[in-house]
């Protein structure tokens, strides 16, 4: 089991002051850590990801769009340019730090709505936009990961099959989806039962409780869960994303009101040695 554990408990943007982390990251169990890329430049994260590397620690990235002039959905193909342009960006950033994998929801600004279901050309419009950056990511040897989210951060992609309709469409070996346990547990009929079929299109898993807290003090099925994953052959990184209301931008995003656990040190210690058993004992 690779296990991750996303920054994003601590920061939008990881700097020195963060770097003492990444050394408690590692003797905690974990195999790598998730950086977020929401600004800053590729020498700033060359720095960053050569403290990670120092302790021995693999390295994925989440990144969003920030606003509606930078969005794959639009149709101003300008727009969408920028778009891409961003994700070309994050990359290059990602690259810099050493790392392998790009996620997010880096199709919409969060919390944009035209209050519609998505249209074709919306979809269409990240297609496009998705194909080029995976084009762009393969020349420098970087994975994409595309996320859907949950019906009240976007609209143009919400479900396991929304986003494995996108990857198949894309058509790239380098492209897929996260899937989150999180999200798909709002938006799933059955969060276990999209998994096999959509497997071929998964390429990252964010392990998040349901209430976006520490894993295993909630009530997302682990065991079947990781079954699932375990019975498709899944070898991805599993990774924790938790947050609370220490930074308030993303927490406003992501509708986050209340605190979801005591202390920052529970989520990152209790939900490894949580994890690591409910894995091996599916």
């Amino acid at each position: 089991m690779l296990l991750g554990f996303n920054l994003l408990l601590w920061t939008t943007h990881v700097t020195e002051e963060h770097f003492p982390l990444f050394a408690e990251i590692k003797k905690t169990g974990y195999d790598g850590v998730e950086l977020p890329i929401f600004e800053g430049d590729p020498e700033h994260f060359r720095k960053v990801g050569q403290v990670a590397k120092d302790n021995g620690l693999r390295m994925t990235a989440v990144t969003v769009l920030p606003d509606e002039q930078s969005s794959a959905i639009s149709a101003d193909a300008a727009v969408r340019d920028n778009a891409l342009k961003r994700l070309t960006w994050a990359l290059d950033c990602l690259d810099a730090a050493g790392g392998e994998l790009l996620c997010g929801p880096f199709y919409q600004p969060l919390g944009v709505f035209t209050g519609e279901p998505a249209s074709k050309e919306e979809r269409a419009g990240i297609v496009d936009v998705h194909g080029r950056a995976a084009d762009y990511a393969a020349k420098l040897g970087l994975k994409l990961s595309v996320e859907p989210l949950n019906r009240f951060e976007c609209h143009a992609l919400n479900t396991v099959d929304d986003a494995a309709n996108v990857v198949r469409q894309v058509d790239r070996p380098n492209y897929g989806l996260l899937y989150d346990t999180f999200h798909q547990n709002i938006e799933e009929k059955d969060p276990v039962g999209v998994i096999l079929p959509n497997l071929a299109q998964i390429n990252h898993v964010h392990v998040s409780e349901n209430d976006r807290g520490t894993p295993g003090k909630g009530h997302v099925p682990w065991d079947a869960t990781f079954k699932a994953f375990k019975k498709g052959g899944y070898q991805g990184f599993y990774t924790i994303e938790a947050f609370g209301r220490a930074l308030p931008g993303l927490a406003a995003a992501t509708r986050v009101w209340r605190d979801f656990f005591p202390a920052r040190e529970e989520v990152y210690r209790f939900g490894h040695d949580f994890l690591r058993d409910a894995y091996a004992k599916a």
